[in-house]
């Protein structure tokens, strides 16, 4: 039985559309720990989840740019886990990579996490300890820092975008985390698609009402290409640095895993009208992730294009012509690599790797070895080719910088963490390497990342 929520609407009575209201997190305490939430409809057994302080998402963190985040990880779980605060320029030995930043916090123990925020924006913090599992399990949130000079908008909006693989029958995850069929292939995929833990989530608004909508992709492996509807938008920052001009939201909106875009949006639907966040689904359908219900107006007029962001600090990459280029290459997987039983140009042993369920290389290194990938001097411009090999779609993320894709006319693209490069093709990256110590990269595919293609580079 496929979870989806038009099986859902045809074979229960919908659920009343209800709108996640996030208290601000203010405890110093995080806690893992197992909870039941009810993350298919009412009817449908309730699910057993892996949690900070028992919510999915976890619980929403806002502060302001410039300030410090404080929180103890407190493992009541009964596995070891850390947390990675995805997207932050972070001191090295804060960023929560377990086997390379710190040890993985034990059952019952804890770790304290202590850093600045120096740029605004969309962020997010989830597990980085067996990640393909524990981030399919629940523990993910949100993580806001705010501007000092807020955008001119009616209200802010936080959407975690994500998919759960469920069984109907028991409300439990579904299939085996160390699956060789989705770790080989495209990823882990869920049945049941939602926002903020619901599968039924929605928004109150008004006609001529300007929302920010903060759109997180929390999911494993899904791709979501999205659209809107009875609304018009403007893309104001993606991966949380934002865009030197609004641009205009006039075709699909793609988001791969782990990557975020702020929209600014004015809902232009008449009371009644439909308006929606519309997602593009398997049977080549849209269908509504997020319905915005639209009740009467403001007092205002429709407004003009909003103003850009203020630009946060270090965004210029410079030195690129004298910057060595790197060639970072992803082999392996299902139907290319497995077929030739190699990686290409590498010696390696791919029949034994896929023995021991790695099915990746990235830059001819099967998982997280030894030896860094490159190393730079602190300051030192990085350009690195990303060359896709594969069959199958990746989305490549840095660590503690972001990078600006480099076109071969040396134009250079917005500012990113996190890179979707498409099968058989490339793209290149360059970033200002400013921030020392060992910084990971690896495909955000978490079912990828868990089979091989993980790499790092490390900054002296």
């Amino acid at each position: 039985m496929s979870f989806t929520r038009r099986a859902f609407c045809a074979g229960l009575a919908a659920a009343p559309l209800t709108r996640h209201a996030w208290a601000k997190a203010e405890s110093p305490l995080l806690t893992a720990r197992a909870a039941t939430v009810q993350l298919a409809p009412e009817g449908y057994p309730a699910t057993e989840v892996w949690s900070y302080d028992g919510l999915l998402p976890g619980p929403q963190i806002r502060l302001q740019q410039g300030s410090r985040l404080i929180r103890r990880l407190v493992n009541d779980l009964e596995v070891p886990t850390s947390v990675h605060w995805h997207g932050i320029r972070i001191d090295n030995a804060m960023d929560g990579v377990a086997g390379l930043t710190q040890d993985a916090v034990p059952p019952g123990a804890s770790f304290d996490y202590a850093f600045d925020l120096p740029d605004a924006g969309t962020y997010w913090y989830h597990a980085h300890t067996n990640s393909m599992e524990q981030v399919a399990r629940g523990l993910s949130g949100p993580l806001i820092v705010e501007e000092s000079a807020p955008p001119d908008v009616d209200r802010d909006e936080v959407l975690m975008l994500d998919d759960w693989l469920l069984d109907p029958e028991t409300g439990s995850f579904a299939g085996d985390f160390g699956n060789p069929m989705m770790r080989s292939h495209a990823g882990r995929m869920g049945n049941l698609l939602g926002i903020n833990g619901r599968y039924d989530f929605s928004l109150d608004a008004h006609h001529n009402e300007r929302l920010r909508l903060r759109l997180i992709n929390a999911a494993n492996a899904r791709i979501f290409v999205l659209r809107l509807e009875g609304m018009t938008g403007w893309t104001v920052a993606l991966d949380g640095m934002p865009l030197a001009q609004p641009e205009p939201v006039s075709a699909e909106i793609i988001l791969a895993p782990a990557q975020r875009v702020d929209l600014i949006v004015d809902v232009t639907a008449e009371e009644g009208r439909p308006a929606a966040l519309l997602s593009y689904a398997d049977d080549d359908s849209w269908q509504a992730l997020a319905e915005v219900v639209v009740t009467g107006r403001t007092s205002r007029t429709a407004r003009g294009a909003p103003a850009p962001l203020p630009p946060n600090p270090r965004m210029a990459v410079t030195g690129l012509a004298d910057a060595e280029i790197r060639e970072m290459r992803m082999e392996g997987g299902a139907m290319r690599g497995m077929a030739s039983g190699r990686f290409k140009g590498q010696d390696l042993d791919f029949q034994q790797l896929v023995q021991r369920g790695q099915f990746w290389a990235l830059a001819g290194q099967v998982g997280l070895g030894d030896a860094p990938f490159a190393r730079y001097v602190r300051g030192e411009t990085a350009r690195i080719r990303l060359v896709n090999d594969t069959v199958f779609p990746h989305a490549m993320h840095l660590h503690g910088m972001h990078f600006r894709t480099v076109a071969a006319d040396g134009t250079q693209g917005p500012m990113r963490d996190t890179l979707l490069v498409r099968p058989q093709e490339g793209a290149e990256i360059a970033f200002v390497a400013d921030n020392p110590g060992k910084w990971l990269l690896h495909c955000h595919m978490l079912g990828h990342a868990a089979s091989g293609m993980t790499n790092w580079i490390e900054v002296d």
